[in-house]
């Protein structure tokens, strides 16, 4: 399995000739789509995929259900996106099976988890989390609450300040988040392979690179 990341929430995710590619609204942040015709797009909001019907990707998903999408089997489940009211679900926290790993993507959720879902997320290799705050996504102590509660064994931080991208309200520098929830990263590097032998006793923060 191979993850790759593109800027703000976008990752693509490879596995077994099969490329899925999360949250890729590169192109109203002032970047290039990445999206390919073959590929498999996940929306972890309804907001993040209203332009969903000019993607070229094969299959688009943006709601809660299970799939299969090759040999990676895909679990929506409902939450209650940031800026939701309680009562709204407007948002998908999705769970990838990838071989023998687990792997989550939060996106912009309300950092806080029922029982219900914390069951539905079960044990947790790999935890995809934005972190930028300001009203737009979760902020430092949102994710950090999320981490307590998913207990993941490796963290991805995403959607942090970036002078090439033109975000619709500021986000917090990716320094300043790792100081607020004081982690410090393992690894810094610019694509992540990973298998489940590769996995340690205790919890590790690693940054992916920005790929242009």
């Amino acid at each position: 399995m191979e993850l790759q990341y593109y800027g703000a929430n976008c990752l693509a995710l490879t596995y077994k000739q099969v490329r899925i590619v999360i949250d890729d609204n590169l192109k109203a942040l002032g970047l290039k789509s990445i999206t390919k015709p073959t590929d498999t797009c996940l929306y972890t909001s309804s907001n993040l995929a209203k332009d969903k019907s000019n993607s070229i990707a094969r299959i688009v998903i943006d709601s809660p259900g299970e799939y299969e999408v090759g040999r990676v089997s895909v679990y929506g489940i409902e939450a209650q996106a940031h800026m939701d009211e309680p009562e709204q679900h407007t948002a998908s926290i999705y769970k990838m099976i990838v071989g023998d790993l687990n792997i989550i993507v939060t996106g912009h959720i309300y950092p806080e988890l029922t029982d219900n879902q914390l069951e539905a997320i079960g044990m947790v290799d790999v935890l995809i989390i934005p972190v930028g705050g300001h009203g737009y996504t979760v902020d430092s102590i949102g994710a950090l609450k999320l981490i307590k509660l998913i207990e993941p064994k490796i963290v991805i931080p995403t959607h942090y300040a970036d002078s090439t991208i033109q975000y619709p309200v500021p986000q917090d520098s990716l320094e300043d988040v790792l100081k607020n929830i004081s982690m410090e990263p393992s690894e810094t590097i610019s694509k992540l392979k990973l298998k489940s032998a590769d996995l340690t006793e205790g919890r590790k923060l690693i940054v992916l690179e920005k790929t242009n």
